[in-house]
């Protein structure tokens, strides 16, 4: 029996924890508020709750020689991760990990237009989001040079998948550039992602950086438009890039001024995982049968 931590006890979090118990380990997870412990203890995970948002409010984490998975996202605002520095500041050579997965995200690599995004390709952020992504996998390298322990960065693209589908959205009037003028992107769904995770920590090398995809290019267009269909909604509004600069809200319309083609390969080669939702349609149909 190993034991783990999960930082950030959200969706794929708490999958990563089940699947953990059920392999008979032990899992301490960390929540933001109490009230989000229930589910979590339910299922036999150690909860702490821990607000990370001010150094003050996060408790002595007991992580000497864990294995621990980082989900938490950044704050908002700023170019610089401010939850990552408190819980950095948790780490000590008396109180280290032996191994971490972080999740990350694919905007650190900014717009890339057509080339085809690689581990190799230079990380670009151009956003205040995507900086402070960056910032929060350059503390977690200072610190695994530091103290030694392992660490894995998994650069994900958009999740998709049960309780993840855009139909409040789709319901409200969501509208969507036309399909000529979206740029193009991957996206993973969310049980592919925590088979991934599980695999980084198992197989993964200290340094090793992973693109995660499922290898098929779409664009935001096609997937709202896909997740209309497959539930029967009404297809969204169709936007010019003019009408989308002038009426769409500020932030969903800097996700759409970034491309990125992103590459799989490392990930299958070296992880060895098998992808039980290589594509949209696939993983769209089984979040009606799963939960």
């Amino acid at each position: 029996m190993s034991k783990y931590t999960v930082i950030g006890c959200g969706d794929i979090g708490f999958r990563v924890s089940k699947e953990l118990l059920q392999q008979g380990h032990q899992v301490q997870a960390t929540i933001h508020y109490e009230e989000g412990t229930k589910v979590p203890q339910s299922v036999g995970i150690e909860t702490i709750i821990a607000n990370f948002d001010y150094r003050e409010d996060v408790p002595d984490l007991p992580l000497h020689g864990h294995k621990l998975f980082y989900f938490m996202p950044p704050q908002g605002g700023g170019s610089s991760d401010y939850r990552m520095l408190n819980f950095c500041q948790q780490l000590t050579p008396d109180n280290s990990p032996s191994k971490i997965v972080y999740m990350s995200t694919s905007g650190v690599y900014g717009d890339c237009g057509d080339t085809l995004v690689t581990e190799e390709t230079p990380v670009n952020p151009q956003t205040s989001r995507a900086k402070r992504r960056v910032s929060a996998e350059q503390q977690l390298q200072e610190q695994a040079e530091k103290l030694g322990f392992e660490l894995v960065i998994l650069r994900v693209t958009g999740i998709y998948g049960p309780g993840r589908l855009p139909l409040s959205q789709l319901k409200k009037g969501h509208e969507v550039l036309r399909p000529e003028d979206a740029p193009r992107t991957n996206r993973i769904h969310s049980l592919d992602l925590v088979q991934i995770c599980l695999a980084a920590m198992e197989r993964g090398k200290g340094g090793d950086i992973f693109n995660v995809c499922d290898g098929e290019e779409s664009s935001m267009s096609h997937y709202f438009m896909a997740v209309a269909e497959m539930y029967q909604l009404p297809q969204p509004k169709q936007l010019s890039w003019s009408e989308a600069e002038k009426g769409m809200n500020p932030l969903t319309f800097s996700f759409l001024k970034e491309s990125r083609r992103m590459s799989n390969r490392k990930l299958i080669e070296t992880l060895g995982v098998e992808l039980k939702y290589p594509t949209l349609e696939k993983g769209l149909f089984a979040c009606r049968t799963i939960s």
